[in-house]
């Protein structure tokens, strides 16, 4: 018997119920009528074979990738310059090579070629590119541009990539050491705009931290900041006075400040040189004194065990006791202490003073001209040896050459007092200036105005002050009681030297040292030298610093101190 023929329902149901067929293409489970879902298709699965294809290369290239940054960081690592750069150990004089270390100023035309070795402090550093680096070296007042640039070669002058990364790294003011070759260059950002050094060799002798200013900053003149102030684009950073002072050490590694420092050593030099050409000999007198000089106003009391002493205002009494134990002519560099509280641009409380004192035998012109000529051959032997210092500190502080004559001039006091008043000059009460009256600060810059317009120089003496604005001291006029034989130098305006005869009576001395409320008792060591009898005789006292400041127009004595002294200053 046949079997009944299915319904479409029947076929249907049966068909949903029905397991599926299954093939090696195809192994998933058919989509069921709850929905499940249907097995890949054969395009499905050639896109997962591809997928699995590709992710099996991209898997191999990545591990040929990371096995060629492998090698190539090991070769990296293989630094072949690293023997030529680097931090070196601490220095404790481990060995010494004899060999000759470059000064910046003594390159010259015959150096290039050379193979060099210096020592100097990083001042800057600028990276062009990749592969080279531009470093400025100081040497005091000069500065060198050196050279990195990475080589290929494998020698013992490489540069690697390292090298320069290091050079780059290394803190502005590190003390470094260099070897290279010069070359021929031009040069606009350092001083020295001929040369140049290749570097082959680069390390750091000392390497310092955080700085209180940069030293281009403090290096800035007066009109840098002046066209700041016009173009907002420029940014300077002014390093006031007082942090230069509270950063001193930092401060004297400007160009300026080894140019100031070396003009001044050369004035103490030169005072020297002059002096012992004249028959003079140096003396050293004690800055410890049992009793006041000049003012006890203006003297500093010290604690001597159980009694009192004084700081030395001046050496002015000793070198007057040489003069008595028949030294006839000597001279001195020594501290002095004026415990006055003045707080301008031109006292200090203490400075180093350039003393003298001689014996002569008609007139004590005679000593005033041999001040004349030693202040003379200074200024000439400054003009004439330091004239690239000259010009280092005229780029921040620009001023005219120190003008002065081959014939000083020499006024008398009263013929300045009538300058002044001719050109409408007053006391510094506002009254009439009288032939007596001391010159205020402000009418001896006038006068120095005066006399430049008139005679053609920053440099002039006046002869003949009046007795009462003296020391005790000092020898009255022969002719008029009101004046002295006393004179003062100047430059630019301002005092630099005060000098005058001394008293060489002992009686006198005594009647001198009671009209100014000095007690002769308490000099009685002073008098007793004179009682010994004493020869005419005259001198003179020189701020050091106040003739640093003047000759080079710096405009405040405490840049030509080393680290001043004054009413608010006890430190560095």
């Amino acid at each position: 018997m046949s079997e009944p023929i299915p319904t479409e329902a029947q076929a249907a149901e049966t068909q949903a119920v029905a397991p599926a067929a299954t093939t090696t293409e195809n192994t998933a489970p058919a989509p069921t009528a709850e929905g499940e879902a249907a097995g890949p298709t054969k395009g499905e699965l050639k896109r997962r074979a591809k997928e699995a294809e590709k992710a099996k290369k991209a898997a191999e290239r990545a591990a040929r990738e990371e096995e060629e940054r492998k090698k190539r960081e090991a070769k990296e690592a293989q630094d072949d310059a690293k023997q030529n750069y680097g931090k070196l150990p601490l220095h404790q004089s481990q060995e010494r090579n004899n060999r000759k270390f470059l000064r910046f100023g003594d390159l010259s035309e015959s150096s290039v070629g050379q193979r060099v070795i210096f020592r100097a402090r990083m001042h800057n550093s600028r990276a062009q590119g990749a592969k080279i680096v531009f470093l400025n070296f100081r040497q005091q007042t000069h500065t060198l541009q050196g050279v990195l640039v990475v080589s290929g070669e494998k020698d013992e002058n490489q540069v690697s990539k390292q090298m320069l990364k290091f050079s780059q790294l290394i803190p502005s003011e590190s003390i470094v050491l260099v070897e290279g070759v010069i070359k021929s260059a031009e040069v606009k950002s350092c001083t020295i705009t001929d040369y140049e050094v290749g570097i082959h060799k680069l390390f750091t002798a000392v390497e310092v931290g955080e700085l209180p200013f940069s030293i281009d900053d403090a290096s800035r003149p007066e009109a840098d900041f002046e066209k700041a102030e016009q173009d907002e684009n420029l940014q300077y950073s002014r390093v006031a006075l007082p942090t230069r002072l509270d950063n001193r050490v930092m401060d004297l590694r400007t160009p300026t400040n080894q140019a100031i420092f070396r003009i001044q050593s050369a004035v103490g030099q030169l005072f020297r040189e002059y002096l012992n050409s004249q028959g003079f000999i140096e003396i050293h007198s004690p800055k410890l004194q049992g009793a006041a000089t000049e003012s006890g106003a203006s003297v500093f009391k010290v604690q001597y065990f159980n009694g009192t002493a004084f700081l030395a205002q001046s050496p002015q009494l000793a070198k007057q006791m040489a003069i008595a134990g028949d030294m006839e002519r000597v001279y001195e560099i020594g501290p002095v202490f004026r415990a006055e509280d003045s707080n301008t641009h031109r006292h200090m409380t203490e400075f180093m003073g350039l003393d003298l004192e001689m014996a002569f035998e008609e007139h004590y012109h005679e000593v005033l001209e041999v001040l004349d000529e030693m202040l003379k051959n200074i200024f000439k032997g400054l003009q004439k040896g330091f004239k690239h210092e000259i010009e280092v500190i005229k780029k921040q502080f620009p001023h005219e050459d120190f003008l002065f004559l081959d014939e000083t001039l020499k006024l008398p006091f009263k013929e300045g007092i009538k300058m002044l008043k001719e050109a409408g000059a007053k006391a510094s009460d506002g009254s009439e200036l009288g032939e007596l009256d001391d010159l205020s600060t402000e009418n001896e810059k006038f006068l120095g105005r005066l006399v430049r317009e008139k005679y053609k120089t920053d440099y002039f003496i006046l002869d003949k002050f009046p007795l009462a604005i003296r020391p005790f001291y000092t020898m009255p006029d022969p002719v008029d009681s009101t004046l002295s034989n006393s004179y003062d130098f100047f430059m630019r305006g301002e005092e630099i030297l005060s000098g005058a005869q001394r008293v060489h009576d002992p009686s006198f001395l005594i009647e001198r040292m009671k009209s100014v409320g000095i007690d002769p008792s308490t000099m009685t060591g002073y008098l007793d030298a004179f009682k010994l009898g004493a020869p005419p005789h005259a001198g003179g006292g020189i701020g050091l610093e106040r003739v640093v400041m003047l000759f080079l127009k710096l405009g405040n004595i405490r840049r030509a101190s080393l680290f001043p002294r004054d009413p608010k200053r006890l430190t560095p």
